[in-house]
């Protein structure tokens, strides 16, 4: 779904095509804030980056969802260097009156939670892959020892360790660090797709 709601201040645009819409957007000057949802990418595919000057009255934003998982109530809203407090002021009164959290974050790929916890996803498929304990057991450790609610192996697998493909391979290619190569498990996950 491609849509953009334009309030007269402030012009939210959503859907996989967003930053494309953006490009042909007119009157940005005009606005108080302009918001482009964005998928894995940084603000910065949409906007240009040059010396660290970048930003204006356009902020980038994610709701949080974890594969087939319910959205969560948060939106990670990206701000770049030279981003105008009025807009992440207009941003947040938008989402928090909608009723979601909003957090502010820099202008980086896979923001805050995928930067976080897709290491550790991997890490978890890793370690079952090794055969240090079975699925079940590294769950129940993980609730167990940690409080968590749900293990990660059946988190993802619930979710979809395919979505978690897409996610941690973009990531890698963005930062080339090994820790968010997609594990085996999510890599078979992912070729079995559609099959």
């Amino acid at each position: 779904m491609n849509a953009a709601a334009d309030s007269g201040d402030v012009v939210i645009m959503v859907g996989a095509n967003a930053g494309a819409e953006f490009g042909k957007f007119k009157d940005r000057e005009r606005r108080l804030a302009i918001l482009v949802e964005l998928g894995a990418e940084c603000l910065g595919a949409h906007t240009g980056e040059m010396r660290d000057e970048e930003g204006s009255n356009v902020l980038g934003f994610a709701r949080f969802r974890l594969g087939a998982a319910e959205p969560s109530r948060l939106i990670e809203l990206v701000r770049q260097p030279r981003t105008t407090a009025a807009a992440v002021t207009a941003a947040r009164q938008v989402f928090e009156g909608a009723g979601l959290q909003v957090a502010v974050c820099g202008d980086f790929a896979g923001r805050i939670i995928d930067r976080l916890v897709r290491p550790y996803y991997n890490a978890a498929l890793r370690r079952l892959d090794e055969g240090l304990a079975s699925a079940a057991d590294l769950d129940a450790t993980l609730k167990l020892g940690l409080g968590y609610p749900e293990g990660p192996i059946e988190l993802l697998e619930r979710t979809g360790l395919a979505h978690h493909y897409d996610v941690a391979q973009a990531l890698f290619e963005v930062y080339g660090d090994a820790a968010y190569a997609p594990a085996r498990r999510a890599q078979v996950a992912k070729q079995r797709q559609g099959k």
